[in-house]
């Protein structure tokens, strides 16, 4: 099982900044230049109303840069040792910031190319303002990678059949929901997973939806694999 979340944004926000002495480069760039790239551990920028990161977060990491053509076209190449443990989430933010009950739509679709090896997963992350609730839709899996908490039995919403998973990491509670195929591209309803959790289940109350974040939650990529958003939409209504 991987290891818990530890609430990535927010430690990209407070932790110092280390020298990973990142040696890869932008392998995985296309072949026009990106308008933007980093290879820096905690490297950001805004991009058409996202926050694309790099987001190195994970004890034993390697290198890693990211590249982006925009804030909905980006990738990663990362060269991360074959051991436990997440090492980063790269990944791009839409901030959202309503309460879900004055949501009338909440949608993503996606479209992207992942390597067959390596061990990692292809996942929203959703956060409440108050960084106290976690919920994360792993759309892809490779490798030896696992949600954290106990099975909750499955359901289908959002345009898909997810196992869902209920755990908390020390800091937050975490509701995984994984999906049971994997899928390359396609469109995720959020919203009713969201009211689902709050009405059917009580997990949560109205909380305030902070961000979506859509990303590459990556626990090893050894010898250096990239992963690129071919195309990523977030819409909230």
């Amino acid at each position: 099982m991987a290891a818990s979340t530890l609430g990535r944004a927010a430690k990209a926000l407070l932790a110092p900044a280390l020298a990973l002495g990142a040696t890869v480069g932008l392998a995985s760039a296309p072949a026009s230049a990106a308008v933007w790239s980093s290879c820096d551990q905690w490297g950001n920028t805004g991009l058409n109303g996202y926050t694309l990161y790099n987001n190195i977060w994970g004890s034993g990491a390697g290198s890693q840069c990211v590249w982006a053509n925009s804030g909905t076209n980006w990738g990663v190449w990362a060269n991360h040792p074959d051991t436990g443990g997440i090492k980063s989430y790269p990944n791009a933010k839409k901030v959202i910031n309503k309460p879900i009950t004055s949501l009338t739509s909440l949608t993503s679709t996606y479209n992207v190319t992942v390597p067959s090896t390596g061990a990692y997963n292809t996942s929203y992350d959703i956060w409440d303002t108050g960084h106290r609730y976690e919920v994360m839709l792993w759309v892809n899996r490779t490798g030896a990678v696992g949600p954290l908490g106990t099975a909750q039995g499955t359901v289908a919403l959002g345009g898909a059949t997810w196992t869902v998973h209920k755990g908390n990491n020390g800091s937050n509670d975490v509701f995984s929901f994984v999906r049971a195929s994997n899928s390359g591209s396609g469109t995720v309803n959020i919203l009713p997973i969201l009211k689902w959790i709050k009405d059917t289940k009580g997990w949560f109350g109205d909380v305030t939806i902070g961000d979506v974040q859509f990303g590459y939650e990556i626990t090893s990529s050894a010898g250096g694999l990239g992963f690129t958003t071919n195309n990523l939409t977030v819409s909230a209504g």
